[in-house]
């Protein structure tokens, strides 16, 4: 009674998933398949043949010619890397969205502000209807320094307020005063000492510059980010990953087994080893984007970025009206510094009772509306969850391009492993490039990691480092934001300066002892080469 028993095992163990060695099966499912994908039919067999030609599926019975294998293998290469690069135009499409809103928003506020001039100024008289240039003239440094020219917003700001004060003065002084050019510039150089505008420049400079070096380094944030999704979405995958994800794609069709979808843990192994170096952008991609959402949450800190703008036309009035209200004190401090230009004459009325008609108007009665407040806050609230959505991409990519390559793979115990329709047994593997030193599907060397993304992952800390520097207020020079340094060679020279022992672009150290021994073994060969003239010669000698 066990001998029947123990029959049926085998004869089911030799009827487990895969074709019937030696049966005639017909190739014509995989005829209609094959051309559905563009190719010819008569390269496909009538019926199965020998599976020994076969470099990428496994060997055994099948349909796929040596030319079909490798058709499909640069089909399943040309699909892999339309997916990643369709996920890197939708991520794109992210960041451009964001940066056309938030760039909408500051812009509007920036005209608001300006528009707002005539209103907020008109009390002053000649003193706005001579000067509209002037204005005009801030406003427009200050978007072109928002657009990213190469301007020193300090040195701007000290400029208008240099250029106002003169005026100003000039403005105040009697009739019958001529005040010469060299005048004028010793009256603008008491700026700084006797504070003719009290502490609105300075504390109107901090505020300002505070915002628009924030709101310029947040948009070349956004900018780079896109730029560094598109070259490293552009990165063609390697031979082996060609292999891995024929294996993964289109083995089972040769195989016979085309209902089979791949195991989840297979596919993610696949695809970790092909995105490897992608997934080492993680670090410093993470960095990036938590950096963003502190630029962006500073926006709403106090004061918030369109409290800022649209109180610049509220400071400059604060500031002349201070010097209205003490240019007799002013004056003559200035005489004392600059000397007296010449009789003192009447005073130009205009002025003198604009003194007197204008109120003191300050920025703390002048704020945004309630409504602007909510835009600026929904503004942060977006910005903030989108950036947060896409903190993991460049490890979750694997996963997600699996969804798409192996969409339905429910069952562990009957999915295709690689070899045949069960269980996939290996662990999956880690993310980055170091983790792959043993996946089991993609062969990697992971001592040569792909250069054009090291040089984008070196992209990201410059651009987190201007982005911090811009949390703390500091100006920062961008007219290296648009260099590419991930075009010609290495990209580890950064603004000009190169280090001098150029570190090893390695995911971690490659086996030290073995490169050890293999250049003390060359140097020690070399040394003998260069001893053998001077041997000869000496025998010569002798």
């Amino acid at each position: 009674m066990r001998l029947p028993v123990l029959l049926c095992a085998v004869v089911s163990l030799c009827a487990a998933p895969g074709p019937v060695a030696g049966a005639d099966r017909s190739c014509a499912d995989l005829r209609q398949f094959y051309t559905g994908k563009g190719f010819t039919s008569e390269r496909v067999p009538q019926t199965e043949i020998s599976g020994e030609h076969l470099k990428m599926c496994p060997q055994g019975p099948t349909c796929c010619t040596s030319t079909m294998e490798e058709d499909l293998a640069g089909l399943s290469n040309k699909e892999t890397e339309g997916l990643i690069r369709e996920a890197g135009r939708s991520l794109q499409a992210v960041f451009n969205s964001l940066h056309r809103n938030f760039d909408t928003y500051f812009t509007e506020l920036h005209s608001r502000s300006e528009r707002s001039l005539q209103e907020v100024l008109s009390p002053l008289g000649p003193l706005y209807s001579q000067n509209t240039r002037l204005y005009g003239d801030l406003y427009t440094d200050l978007r072109q320094y928002y657009r990213g020219s190469a301007l020193n917003l300090d040195e701007n700001l000290s400029e208008f307020w240099s250029r106002l004060l003169e005026r100003t003065f000039k403005a105040s002084a009697p009739t019958d005063v001529n005040l010469s050019e060299d005048y004028l510039e010793c009256v603008a150089k008491q700026q700084e000492t006797l504070r003719p505008f009290g502490d609105v420049p300075r504390d109107m400079k901090a505020k300002v510059i505070r915002a628009f070096v924030t709101a310029r380094s947040f948009v070349q944030g956004l900018l780079v980010s896109v730029d560094v999704v598109r070259k490293v979405s552009q990165v063609s995958l390697s031979p082996e990953c060609e292999k891995a994800s024929m294996k993964l794609i289109y083995c089972p069709h040769c195989r016979g087994l085309a209902s089979a979808k791949p195991c989840s843990n297979y596919c993610a192994n696949v695809m970790k080893g092909c995105l490897a170096n992608q997934a080492d952008l993680d670090p410093e991609w993470q960095n990036l984007i938590d950096t963003m959402i502190q630029v962006a949450s500073s926006f709403s800190t106090e004061p918030s970025l369109d409290v800022v703008l649209s109180s610049i036309p509220v400071r400059i009035y604060e500031a002349v009206h201070y010097l209205q209200e003490n240019m007799d004190t002013f004056t003559a401090k200035v005489y004392q510094t600059c000397g007296t230009p010449g009789e003192l004459g009447t005073g130009s009325p205009t002025l003198h009772e604009q003194k007197r008609k204008s109120s003191s108007l300050t920025a703390s009665e002048y704020k945004p509306s309630p409504t602007a407040g909510l835009r600026l806050e929904m503004q942060v609230s977006d910005l903030s969850s989108k950036l947060r959505e896409m903190r993991r991409y460049w490890v979750q990519l694997p996963l997600a391009l699996c969804g798409k390559l192996a969409p339905g793979s429910s069952s562990q115990d009957k999915c295709w492993n690689g070899i045949t329709k069960a269980r996939y047994l290996p662990e999956v593997m880690g993310d980055g490039l170091a983790n792959q030193i043993n996946n089991p599907e993609v062969e990697l060397d992971i001592t040569k990691p792909d250069m054009t993304i090291r040089q984008q992952i070196m992209q990201l800390k410059i651009m987190s480092n201007r982005l911090k520097n811009a949390l703390d207020g500091n100006d920062v020079d961008f007219q290296d934001a648009s260099d590419d340094i991930s075009g010609s060679g290495s990209g580890m020279c950064v603004g000009g300066q190169c280090p001098r022992s150029r570190p090893g672009l390695y995911a971690y150290s490659p086996d030290n002892n073995r490169v050890r021994g293999a250049a003390v073994s060359q140097t020690g060969f070399c040394s003998l080469l260069l001893l053998l003239p001077a041997t000869l010669l000496l025998l010569l000698q002798r």
